[in-house]
């Protein structure tokens, strides 16, 4: 890539960052998107494989209408390179603003592999999400250390699966926060799904915990957004938004129906005392090693 092509994918994350920045949200379709990582150095390649990545998904550890893997990655500021963390179990409270039957359980995911994280468009939508967190000022989560410069960020590989006995259900816990500082959701593609399948809703953070989607009060609904096309990205300051979806509807209901993401989850790193302390190790992975250069800082 030269110089003067990475200048103009800076200018165009830059004009991005800012919408984040001053709406605490932004959605980028996803042709956007690809024209984005494509200047970050995928290639068509690299776009068609990301789009399969799914298949081969494991049964979700608590849903039964999921699949899963996910991994954790280290934005190392100082040294300006993320990298491939350990394996981590992985657990959300109620405390978090995430109520739902599991809840303060801590669940074990099976591990993305390299046929994700060697992925150069995948390495794309890292440096992305690293770029648009870095120096937003944010409301402060209790027992995150916010004078660390990096950033802790759990990737999750999902597949949200309707049947005709079992109704796929993206945010079964219904209005929520995801107990982090950012979250991104990218679409990787979806299978037999109605049009009005999956809509996220943003609300304003004095909505109550756990109300489902068509039960929230609208006077507090502060935005919505659809995933419909390959690399659709939504972006959401999670400690000032809360977020419900509505289910994946079949198309035609004797088929199953399908919609694969993947899913950022971007914080500081936790504190004595948070729930997640105990499984927050910075420590590359041993086995699984990637490391990519971040991209220089933005001027918002």
């Amino acid at each position: 890539m030269s110089t003067n092509d990475l200048d103009l994918v800076i200018s165009d994350l830059t004009r991005i960052k800012k919408e984040y920045v001053e709406q605490r949200s932004a959605f980028v379709p996803g042709e956007h998107m690809a024209g984005l990582l494509k200047g970050l150095g995928a290639t068509d390649a690299d776009l068609a494989q990301l789009q399969r990545v799914s298949d081969d998904l494991p049964d979700d550890p608590t849903l039964p209408f999921r699949k899963s893997k996910n991994g954790r990655f280290h934005f190392d500021v100082k040294n300006g390179t993320v990298d491939r963390g350990e394996f981590q179990p992985f657990v959300l409270s109620a405390g978090e603003d995430f109520v739902r039957h599991d809840s303060g359980q801590t669940r074990e995911f099976a591990e993305v592999g390299d046929d994700l994280q060697l992925n150069r468009a995948f390495q794309g939508l890292l440096l992305f999400k690293a770029f648009m967190v870095q120096d937003v000022e944010i409301a402060h989560r209790p027992k995150l250390d916010y004078d660390y410069p990096g950033w802790v960020c759990t990737l999750f590989n999902l597949r949200t699966v309707t049947t005709p006995e079992l109704v796929g259900e993206p945010a079964l816990e219904g209005v929520h926060s995801d107990g982090v500082d950012h979250t991104m959701t990218t679409l990787l593609g979806s299978e037999n799904m109605t049009a009005d399948s999956a809509i996220t809703f943003l609300h304003d953070m004095r909505q109550i915990n756990a109300v489902r989607w068509d039960e929230v009060d609208p006077e507090l609904v502060v935005g919505r957004h659809q995933h419909r096309h390959f690399l659709d990205t939504m972006l959401v300051v999670d400690h000032e938004r809360k977020h419900s979806l509505s289910p994946v509807v079949a198309a035609d209901p004797q088929q199953a129906s399908t919609r694969d993401m993947l899913i950022f989850f971007t914080r500081k790193p936790a504190l004595e005392g948070h729930i997640s302390h105990p499984h927050d190790s910075l420590v590359c992975h041993s086995s699984l090693p990637m490391s990519a250069g971040l991209l220089p800082p933005a001027r918002v």
